[in-house]
């Protein structure tokens, strides 16, 4: 069994025995490995019907009644980790072929893109209090989180100095030096409004770009394209920030090279000027100020080169990680808040239910409503997608996706229908399906773990 091996209670210890000694054992476990050891497995009833479009008649059919337990069992697709890391494993990998496509070429991308102008731009969150840190020197020695000389305290008794070098696992990193100092509504507005910075900004990015050539908009499209591939990271702090590759196109695309005054400095230039450029602004309102949301004043800009210090692959291979998780370094949850939860007793830390009770808080108040603050109150209430791209940066996750399927379909015989006698593009396919419930017991999900090699997730027992 990978890593290192589970304590297993009795429980599971029987609960493992009994599904290995039923006669459909081998059967479910080929289902195990065709979901490629999905730690929450979709359970779904029902048949499917292949028939000739012209005659009707009857070419082929499959039901779940041959499955153990009459259900048939899909990979549940979750991007997190927290939740699948198997399914989490394919969607980084798909992610990283994405990312590296729009830069050196690959899945309909061609390869002369590695010579168009593209950065790794990271755009940052402001400060709202003083968090702990791990900071390093020009040396890369760890040197003191917060130190003041004369420091004192902050209005609430609090020392506004920490002499700490904390270690990279310090549990005490990015939870605030004084929480009755940090701005928690502040926080969690910027979180929700973050999405609407960064739409802003590719808007102020390119007309930098069109004002710089001396030209309109419209003018501009046809000349030039910006192109970009994104993904949020949440820092420690609760604050998301964003990572992104933006490149500069022909009016095509890729497929063509932009004009010669679309330069690395342009783009940086660009850059540092939308990032300071855009705004949004919120109402006082529920008790908190009116507030003008702004980036942070660390953006990074770096040229992504083949060989030089931040190559293709590893823009990519920073990408594709970080578009597996979700908010769990904060310590907060990686599911919804229910209206069952009691705050006080959910597993996450100080500084995480703090934000997630100012969520709560701020969806009661009608001026926020629209921000849904309670449904993404575990996200911290940022709710946009964690990774987009631009229609011309690459290919996209559906197509590659379909690909897969392809391919499994061409090198594989199907487990649930055999191989077809026909191309089923050509038929007519009735189906007829029902969601049962998804989840594994703990004893299936040691016996996967050891079928398939993949790590034991965490189960959740409210799944099957």
């Amino acid at each position: 069994m990978p890593h290192s091996a589970p304590i297993v209670s009795d429980l599971a210890a029987r609960d493992m025995a009994e599904r290995f000694n039923r006669p459909d054992f081998n059967r479910w476990a080929a289902r195990a490995r065709a979901t490629g050891g999905c730690a929450q497995p979709v359970h779904i009833r029902g048949r499917v019907e292949y028939r000739d479009p012209l005659t009707d008649a009857l070419l082929h059919s499959y039901s779940t009644a041959g499955e153990p337990g009459g259900a048939l069992r899909v990979a549940c697709k979750s991007r997190r980790a927290s939740r699948c890391p198997s399914c989490a494993e394919t969607y980084r990998a798909d992610t990283y072929q994405l990312v590296r496509a729009g830069l050196v070429g690959g899945k309909g991308v061609p390869a002369s893109v590695s010579a168009h102008p593209a950065a790794f731009v990271t755009l940052t969150a402001p400060s709202f209090g003083p968090v702990h840190s791990r900071r390093t020197g020009t040396g890369g020695a760890v040197t003191s989180c917060h130190p003041r000389r004369n420091g004192g305290t902050c209005p609430h008794g609090r020392p506004v100095s920490c002499t700490l070098r904390h270690s990279t696992d310090d549990p005490r990193l990015g939870q605030p030096l004084c929480p009755d100092c940090f701005d928690y509504p502040g926080a969690v507005l910027w979180n929700a409004h973050a999405p609407e910075l960064w739409r802003r900004f590719t808007l102020a990015f390119r007309r930098y770009i069109a004002r710089s050539a001396g030209l309109r908009a419209t003018e501009m499209r046809e000349v030039l394209t910006v192109s970009f591939a994104k993904v949020a990271e949440y820092q420690r702090r609760g604050l998301v920030h964003f990572h992104a590759v933006i490149r500069l196109d022909g009016p095509a695309g890729p497929d063509a090279p932009p004009p010669g005054w679309a330069t690395l400095d342009l783009l940086k230039a660009a850059v540092d000027h939308a990032a300071g450029a855009v705004t949004v602004n919120t109402p006082a309102a529920g008790g908190v100020p009116a507030k003008t949301h702004t980036w942070g004043v660390q953006i990074d800009v770096r040229p992504i080169t083949a060989t030089g210090e931040l190559t293709d692959t590893a823009v990519a291979g920073y990408i594709a990680k970080y578009a597996t998780k979700a908010a769990e370094c904060v310590g907060t949850l990686d599911r919804r808040i229910r209206a069952t939860d009691d705050l006080a007793d959910l597993p996450v830390s100080g500084h995480a239910r703090r934000l997630i009770a100012e969520c709560l808080r701020l969806a009661e108040v009608d001026d926020f409503a629209s921000m849904r603050l309670a449904e993404w109150a575990h996200m911290l209430g940022f709710r946009g997608h964690f990774s987009t791209k631009s229609r011309h940066y690459s290919t996209t996750l559906g197509r590659l996706r379909a690909d897969r399927i392809e391919h499994n379909r061409r090198e594989h015989a199907e487990i649930t229908t055999g191989r077809l006698p026909f191309d089923d593009d050509a038929v007519l396919a009735i189906s007829h399906w029902r969601y049962l419930g998804q989840g594994m017991t703990p004893g299936e999900a040691l016996l996967t773990a050891a079928i398939t090699g993949k790590p034991l997730a965490r189960v959740d027992p409210s799944g099957s």
